[in-house]
């Protein structure tokens, strides 16, 4: 009698939300019973409940992080879809207030099976996957740089090459059109940084956090440069190695397994290009990454900096207020990590020394970027569960889900900053943009 009075209670918590929220999908639950989610919910994507002590789950510990943690175990799965073909079904804000607008003595009333009822054996595994090695996340003393990228970066080359492209460019592309494919946006976001650096053969680039090493490769290939590409990968450091021989240009490339900052070369570089690396940094690290930019480059050299960034908020002092979504990023994804806002970014360039030339919005790349990910690692689901695991690979959809939906909706965004070093007089850039939209 327990269990039926459990689904049958379960049944009218899904009814009820569905009022509220009204969303294209339906609720699986553990017995095979499908609750439609909305007036017009369609059963093809399915939200599958595995057993009660999932709603235990979550009446004891009502948070985000909670259902991540379901999520990655099995005990919450998206049955016939993606979780961003499922989150694209349902309005986002109305959600937000669909537990505050339930009434408390109803969701009381509707909840105790699950507290008093029979508690059934269900997964809940600790997974490996929320495991970020006890790693600090003090802004400096304490903090292991290196430890903090490996845990992402090294999780397996071969995870990676099933979603992104040839060059294996871990960032976002540059799209000309809708029919521009996701390998011709990498080669177009590649070759915009190379002419907004307006790089020259015979000149010296620098590239942080040079991942698989995309730009590095089409940068000497196509401009005639020398490059020095660091990162803090070792899995990332060998495939750039192996790849620079297979193309020849070993001998124009110097690749370091080091933390960027212990370069010690003053005015050694013509141009320095920063992708996507700076969001690993802590926001307390941000001086003196801008600091030693500055102290890198030539007189008039050109620093590209392109970044993801949150929305400011109205009272900036709540800026760094943590969100439940940034707990899971940075538990679960990226430990240590911490996005600014672009007037953060630009504002301690002009402190900091530099003058800003450009900024350019990429929010609606990256969407699409992330959504064309998300679409092709769960085509490959089978052979990343092989790679990583199931509960990796759960997290990494999520997290795709997540990231796309944002830029879509706008709370996140991604800039490409170009700024120089400053000098009195003519930075000596064009008079125009039009070299590079052409």
């Amino acid at each position: 009698m327990a269990r039926d009075r459990r689904i049958e209670a379960a049944k009218r918590i899904v009814a009820e939300v569905a009022t509220r929220l009204d969303a294209d999908l339906s609720v699986e639950l553990w017995n095979g019973e499908v609750v439609p989610l909305g007036t017009k919910a369609r059963d093809d994507i399915r939200v599958r409940i595995s057993s009660p002590d999932v709603i235990r789950r979550l009446l004891l510990s009502p948070a985000l992080m909670t259902v991540f943690a379901l999520h990655a175990s099995g005990d919450i799965d998206i049955i016939g879809g993606t979780p961003l073909e499922a989150a694209q079904r349902w309005d986002h804000m109305r959600a937000l207030g669909v537990v505050r607008g339930l009434s408390k003595v109803w969701l009381a009333r509707n909840l105790l099976p699950f507290l008093f009822g029979r508690r059934d054996s269900g997964g809940f595994a600790a997974s490996d996957a929320f495991d970020t090695r006890g790693i600090a996340a003090k802004p400096e003393a304490g903090r292991n740089d290196m430890e903090l990228i490996q845990f992402h970066y090294d999780v397996s080359n071969a995870f990676y090459g099933l979603f992104l492209d040839p060059e294996m460019v871990y960032s976002s592309a540059y799209f000309q059109d809708d029919d521009t494919t996701l390998e011709e946006a990498q080669l177009h976001k590649l070759d915009m940084i190379c002419r907004k650096l307006r790089l020259k053969p015979g000149q010296h680039l620098l590239d942080i956090g040079c991942g698989w090493g995309g730009l590095i490769c089409h940068a000497v290939t196509n401009y005639g440069v020398t490059a020095h590409g660091v990162t803090l990968s070792k899995a990332q450091f060998d495939f750039v190695t192996e790849k620079l021989a297979r193309l020849g240009i070993a001998d124009k490339v110097t690749l370091e397994l080091k933390d960027y900052r212990e370069i010690d070369a003053e005015e050694a570089y013509d141009a320095i290009a920063q992708i996507e690396m700076f969001e690993h940094l802590g926001l307390d690290n941000h001086d003196r990454h801008f600091e030693h930019m500055r102290r890198l480059l030539k007189t008039r050299g050109l620093y590209l900096h392109q970044a993801s960034v949150r929305r400011a908020t109205r009272d900036l002092s709540q800026f760094r207020k943590q969100t439940s979504y940034m707990k899971f990023i940075n538990t679960c994804i990226f430990p240590g990590g911490e996005l600014d806002h672009i007037g953060l970014t630009v504002t301690n360039l002009e402190r900091l020394g530099f003058e800003v030339h450009d900024v350019e919005n990429w929010r609606e790349h990256f969407a699409k970027t992330c959504r064309l990910w998300s679409e092709r690692l769960a085509a490959n689901r089978e052979a990343a569960v092989a790679e990583v695991g199931a509960a990796k690979t759960r997290l990494w959809l999520a997290y795709f889900a997540m990231t796309a939906l944002g830029f879509h909706r706008g709370p996140i965004l991604v800039y490409q900053t170009l700024a120089s070093k400053r000098r009195s007089g003519l930075s000596g850039l064009p008079w125009t943009r039009k070299d590079l939209y052409r």
